[in-house]
């Protein structure tokens, strides 16, 4: 992956361009010391003078506000963001003033802000306000309309670049060598950490991933966390580095210094260099990216401007790989057959996926769908413009744009167009991690209430098509997977929250999903594309769940069917790339390594869901390995398998669960103490208290929440049905005997003063 850098015609312009920002993806305005402003076409490279700033206001910062189907937003960070129409145009001065603009480009607001150069002025993430930060070391918020909000930084000092959080919740600004970030919830503590030797002279907060990079006068650029811990640190260059900005979605970033311009990861490492030895053009200021994330343009020192799109980016999927080699060309190769295909489209391309045979291009207006069989032949859905993202499923696939979610089948069908409350102005800041896509269902995070993820049933019919289901988390969800394998009733999600434990629920549960921890300090995680395996990352090392829906509610066979591998030879900051098949891929510093996760229990996963369980029970007793049986066991005792089960419980040492079993093969197969003791070897309590409910059994369903010290049931249910008070009283007593402790429940505190 690398950028094709193109200058523009007439490129050096008699004064040097100060400021620059996209407004839309294929426009970009830029102004200098001559007080002109130019707009430039990224299709031809031409500009033309669109207006002429007061005298004596010199420009230092410039940022667009575009309105995206009716609701405001900005990219905060990027200070390039997509849109039909751009609305307001924000631009200060060398004198401490800045101006608001229309999308007429005429002056609306000029407010004096500061009493010296204003170094940044940003709009907030949603629109609703701006911030202008200066070298008189104060940081000011602003309403929308220009009015002074607060004061949220004094210094002594000059500060030289402010942005935005992605949630606007805090702002991080660099001054002198030092980078802080400064929360603007009342009575929290700012961050405050040495970045660089030199100075720091840029900074960019990466929307997606929360990364901050920093570039300095020691000719190193740098990636933080959010707590000031350092990522990535570069090596020296020959010159300083003069600016650094995250693309919209986060994932890339470039940097830019003298004659110089990469392209690196989030993470850091560098995809690619381009040197400009032929010709001088001075240091890259003010690189701003389109809000497609294809493209960027930069200014000089010089006055010469470029313009530079995204090439070779390449996906692999099993046999096939794709590879773009222009603006509108992608080269697909399939590697079993050894044969190309060079696919030209008549727009510029803005996101493209692979997997599941087929490729799926998003241009300006259109989606192209692939197949690999029938690659002359595409099928074209028009009218999709701004599609921000695109994942593909084994059944349909789900595009994003700026206003709504869409999910279309291969043949090109609108299968659904998925709404909950607030959908509308909540797209737009909708990213990979927070949406996925199964067989059957669609999990989406909401973003104005980041614990709750909404669930959606694309089968056809469904009354969840409409009405999603809700998952109610206890802190932030950060991360979503639904698993892309299995029958309809072996459908499990995923999800991590902000303290990086892992939860799993099945998505058939109905409304009351049950969810189960599986892990901790994970990273990420991801679902194998041909069975119902997770791997999760953790910061050294990474973990592989064999069995995590069928064995998540029993902590043993948890246990037993999940493995944890040491990375510290793949290297640091590890991110997942793929997992296809018994493969699991990472990236590591821009190489891939890929490892096997267990053979023999991939295929037990497809014999499971063929419903062959003589070969799987086989399979077990040739590789006598704890793990199958363990998986085995789980997946048996789910289907009721109870033969099976009892076998492979035995194979793999769980004797109390094999003596459970041989109770509950003594029981009647149709009776509903059988099936509410199945039910509990599933661990489904309340599924087992209903059964017997429903069968008019209340006694055995006291005596069941007891079992499995649900006290406060078991005295509920007595109560209401006049029976076993006092067994169930009795029975506490000796529970709190044995532990040596004294009761404290105000329920039963109550029934001993009752007479």
């Amino acid at each position: 992956m690398k950028f094709k850098i193109y200058l523009a015609k007439d490129a050096k312009l008699s004064e040097s361009i100060c400021v620059l920002g996209w407004n839309n993806n294929e426009n970009v305005f830029s102004c200098g010391n001559d007080q002109q402003m130019y707009k430039w076409t990224s299709t031809n490279r031409e500009f033309m003078q669109v207006a002429k700033l007061p005298d004596g206001f010199v420009p230092s910062d410039l940022h667009w506000l575009v309105s995206k189907s009716g609701n405001l937003s900005s990219s905060g960070s990027t200070g390039a963001t997509g849109g039909k129409a751009a609305e307001c145009l924000l631009l200060a001065g060398t004198e401490g003033s800045f101006v608001i603009l229309n999308k007429s480009v005429r002056i609306d607001r000029n407010v004096v802000a500061h009493s010296g150069t204003i170094s940044s002025s940003r709009w907030s993430p949603d629109g609703s306000g701006l911030l202008t930060a200066g070298e008189d070391g104060i940081i000011k918020i602003w309403s929308r309309s220009g009015m002074l909000r607060s004061t949220v930084v004094q210094n002594e000092g000059p500060i030289r670049c402010a942005r935005w959080a992605p949630s606007a919740s805090a702002i991080a600004y660099c001054q002198g060598t030092f980078v802080s970030i400064k929360p603007l919830a009342a009575n929290s503590k700012m961050v405050k950490w040495r970045a660089h030797d030199g100075m720091v002279l840029c900074l960019s907060w990466s929307n997606n991933t929360g990364m901050i990079a920093t570039g300095g006068e020691d000719c190193r650029y740098k990636i933080w966390d959010t707590q000031g811990t350092n990522i990535y640190t570069s090596v020296a260059d020959d010159f300083a580095i003069t600016s650094v900005e995250f693309c919209p979605e986060g994932e890339l970033l470039a940097v830019g210094g003298f004659n110089m311009i990469k392209l690196c990861h989030f993470t850091g490492w560098s995809h690619s260099i381009v040197r400009f030895n032929q010709q001088v053009i001075g240091s890259l200021f003010n690189i701003v990216w389109a809000s497609d994330g294809t493209q960027i343009a930069a200014a000089t020192s010089t006055g010469v401007l470029l313009f530079g799109h995204i090439i070779e980016r390449e996906l692999r999927n099993r046999n096939l790989k794709a590879l773009t080699i222009g603006r509108k060309t992608i080269v697909l190769q399939d590697i079993n057959c050894r044969t190309s295909d060079t696919l030209d489209f008549p727009e510029r391309i803005i996101k493209w996926e692979l997997g599941y045979g087929h490729l799926v291009v998003a241009t300006i207006h259109q989606i192209h769908i692939f197949n690999e069989h029938y690659i002359n032949t595409p099928i074209i859905i028009d009218g999709r413009s701004d599609i921000r993202l695109i994942k593909l499923g084994r059944k349909n696939f789900l595009a994003v744009d700026h206003a709504s979610i869409w999910i279309y089948t291969y043949s090109g069908r609108l299968h659904l167009n998925p709404r909950y409350a607030g959908s509308q102005t909540q797209v737009a800041q909708l990213n990979p991690r927070c949406i996925s896509l199964g067989i059957d269902c669609l999990a989406v995070r909401d973003h104005s209430d980041q614990s709750i993820v909404h669930v959606f049933d694309l089968l056809p019919s469904a009354t969840r098509q409409e009405e999603p289901y809700s998952i109610h988390s206890k802190a932030i969800v950060v991360e979503v997977a639904v698993c892309r394998f299995g029958n309809p009733h072996d459908q499990y999600l995923v999800y991590l929250d902000a303290n990086q434990d892992l939860y799993i629920t099945s998505v058939h549960d109905g409304s009351e999903f049950i969810t189960h921890k599986i892990g901790t300090q994970v990273t990420s995680v991801m679902w194998s594309s041909d069975t119902n395996i997770l791997v999760g990352l953790h910061d050294l090392s990474y973990t592989v769940w064999y069995c995590p829906g069928e064995a998540c509610a029993d902590p043993t066979l948890i246990a037993l069917t999940t493995f944890t591998y040491d990375t510290s030879e793949i290297g640091k900051n590890i991110a997942l790339e793929n997992f296809e098949g018994a493969n699991v891929s990472f990236r590591s510093s821009g190489a891939i390594f890929t490892v096997s996760v267990k053979t023999y229990c991939v295929i037990l996963h497809k014999l499971f869901a063929e419903n062959q369980w003589e070969k799987a029970i086989k399979l077990c007793r040739l590789a006598q390995s704890q793990l199958l049986w363990a998986t085995l066991a789980a997946m048996a005792s789910k289907r009721n398998q109870l033969d099976i089960s009892e076998e492979a419980f035995c194979a793999s040492l769980q004797i109390d669960k094999v003596y459970h079993l041989g109770y509950i093969k003594s029981m009647s197969p149709s009776s509903p103490k059988h099936m509410a003791e199945n039910s509990i070897m599933n661990g489904r309590i309340q599924e087992a208290e209903t059964i017997l409910l429903h069968n008019k059994r209340p006694q055995e369903t006291i005596r069941l929440c007891i079992r499995v010290h649900r006290w406060r049931e078991a005295l509920d249910l007595a109560l209401k049905h006049g029976i076993d008070v006092d067994f169930v009283l009795s029975q506490r007593k000796k529970h709190l005997q044995a532990l040596e402790r004294e009761e404290n429940d105000p329920q039963f505190l109550q029934q001993k003063k009752t007479p």
